[in-house]
């Protein structure tokens, strides 16, 4: 849904300006030019496709609408809006806002015990290892089918579709490409079956420099694989660019093909994912379940200045080894270099377009065990975990699938010394973690600090739940911590959440696994009963349309939830400033 930039038009404004001769003139060029400025250039010298257009996903986001329908992406705020407001002079009418900084933007916004006759193998032999979730899939009985997902901002991301061959036909290719930019606009489809039960929908989303194939190497107990065989009908989203970066308009050398951070994943692709899955299923609503990067895109999405509305098409959220806080990781040496050096030079050494892409280019050129083990050999040295509870037969499946496509503007902002790094956290800022830690330990009893009565006082003058990053609009979230994981803090996370400082927000469920390092929640091979069946009743239990769905096998005794948002008194207030709201 398209958040339109208009604000009420006042007594003033609906006077239609008499904008006439000269001033009609200059007007008219000055659009030209802005036009021109912001305008799509084909490298082959054809026609431009001219900008006309800047539409406000969200009040920071824009994108522009070209003479041919198309969207660009990447456009400064300044140069959308001053694009809006000469189109609007020469209409004759003016209704432009006048750009707000974000604090100031008013609200709107199967079971793994079935025999193998249930599902008979269509491929089997020595694993070639290749990087193919729909062959892997076929190991196990079940089939992948692959839709085309096209963002608000002109990208086309994969959509994967796990399902079991016997119950379900792949759709015609035309019918899986992409549908335009517009999400939660369309037409759902009929369920396919009326006289059968459909099965509940379920969107997993992938971490850092993954895709959503990391769930889907570990055969049967894959979490993708193990929940289409529960009953739930699973899709896998990835997020732009991935193994093949796709745009309506640009192409790879341009720069605005790369200029996007978590922030535009989480606005634009997550809801265009979400928008397509519900057209495609014909529910109102999704669950969602997400690890590490996916959770912060979510998080980021969902907060009440960024794109809230999208918690309202959510059933759950489910977040793996959620990355909110940094772990100890973040001050490592190689990436303290990163944290102190400057913008400028940080874009000098990787540039302003795919950061380090020679690692996808080995991906092509390299046998696959060799890739696979050199993979697993960078990411444990960089991110420090290991595969003491992996299943090593399959490592080097597990790191065909990574690293994928991802822009250097997106590393920058994990990694830059104004972003996250600085922070150590996705949506606020480190003085705001201070005050937090002042507020915990005076609740724990510990010796109350100067700072920490200064940081009490304060509290006492604003009103409960001032500094909350979600409002009504969250859906119920579920938390899956991994208890010696360096690369993130969800401890801190569950103590936020625990404190009340998101009164809206309700808990369903959260666990803290002592010995679970960062990837072991989606690979480790005790997973399916540290996390995969408690994941499974968490979509069950919250499910709103229950009784017109299958009931997935192992949850027939598992009780709807009953809603409870608890608010505690003691929330802390400072101001915030969102790291993850850099543009």
């Amino acid at each position: 849904m398209t958040l339109k930039h208009d604000g009420t038009t006042s007594a003033s404004q609906e006077r239609t300006p008499r904008v006439i001769g000269k001033k009609l003139a200059e007007t008219a060029v000055q659009f030209s030019q802005q036009a021109e400025k912001l305008s799509h250039q084909h490298p082959t010298g054809q026609d431009p496709s001219v900008a006309v257009e800047a539409q406000f996903v969200t009040p920071q986001d824009p994108v522009i609408v070209t003479s041919d329908g198309q969207r660009l992406p990447g456009v400064p705020l300044q140069e959308a809006h001053k694009l809006n407001v000469l189109r609007e002079e020469l209409q004759g009418e003016p209704k432009s806002v006048e750009i707000k900084e974000g604090n100031e933007v008013k609200e709107k916004i199967s079971n793994v015990e079935k025999t193998a006759e249930a599902f008979p193998p269509t491929e089997g032999g020595p694993d070639p290892i290749v990087c193919d979730v729909a062959y892997y899939a076929r190991r196990v009985g079940l089939d992948v089918e692959t839709f085309e997902v096209q963002t608000e901002d002109g990208f086309i991301i994969d959509l994967w579709h796990v399902y079991d061959p016997k119950e379900y036909t792949e759709l015609d290719g035309s019918t899986r490409s992409h549908q335009g930019p517009e999400v939660f606009q369309g037409t759902r489809r009929k369920f396919k079956d009326p006289n059968q039960k459909p099965k509940f929908p379920v969107l997993l989303m992938h971490g850092l420099l993954q895709s959503s194939g990391a769930y889907c190497c570990n055969d049967d107990e894959s979490l993708a694989f193990w929940l289409c065989k529960s009953g739930y009908d699973v899709w896998l989203g990835n997020n732009r660019c991935g193994f093949k970066p796709k745009h309506t308009l640009l192409e790879y050398s341009d720069p605005r093909m790369w200029c996007w951070n978590i922030r535009q994943m989480g606005v634009f692709d997550l809801p265009a994912l979400t928008s397509r899955i519900i057209t495609e299923t014909g529910f109102e609503k999704i669950g969602l379940i997400c690890h590490s990067q996916g959770t912060t895109q979510t998080f980021v999405a969902l907060a009440k200045e960024q794109r809230p509305d999208l918690g309202e098409k959510l059933t759950v959220f489910c977040a793996l080894a959620p990355a909110a806080y940094a772990g100890p990781l973040i001050g490592k040496m190689y990436f303290k270099f990163m944290r102190i050096i400057s913008p400028g030079l940080f874009r000098l050494m990787f540039g302003i377009h795919a950061f380090i892409p020679f690692m996808m280019q080995m991906h092509q050129l390299l046998d696959p065990r060799i890739y696979g083990w050199l993979g697993y050999k960078v990411f444990s040295f960089l991110f420090d975990w290991t595969d003491s509870r992996w299943d090593r037969g399959l490592r080097n499946r597990m790191f065909q699938f990574a690293p994928v496509y991802v822009s250097a503007e997106s590393m920058r902002w994990w990694l830059g010394r104004e972003c996250f790094a600085k922070h150590k956290c996705i949506l606020a800022t480190k003085d705001a973690l201070k005050a937090e830690e002042h507020m915990d330990g005076a609740a724990d009893g510990r010796p109350v600090t100067p700072r920490t009565k200064s940081a009490i006082e304060a509290h006492r003058k604003h009103p409960k739940g001032s500094t909350a990053w979600y409002n009504e609009q969250a859906p119920p979230m579920a938390f899956w911590v991994c208890g010696n994981d360096n690369l993130v803090d969800g401890e801190k996370l569950l103590r936020r959440f625990e404190k009340g400082r998101e009164p809206f927000v309700d808990v369903v469920h959260s666990k803290t696994i002592p010995e679970y390092e960062h990837l072991d929640v989606i690979w480790a091979m005790d997973a399916v009963d540290q996390v995969f069946k408690e994941v499974r009743e968490v979509l069950w239990k919250t499910c709103d349309v229950r009784d017109i769905c299958r009931v997935p096998e192992g949850c027939e005794h598992v009780e709807p939830r009953k809603p409870n948002v608890t608010v505690v008194e003691d929330v802390v207030d400072e101001t915030q400033s969102s790291s993850s709201g850099e543009n």
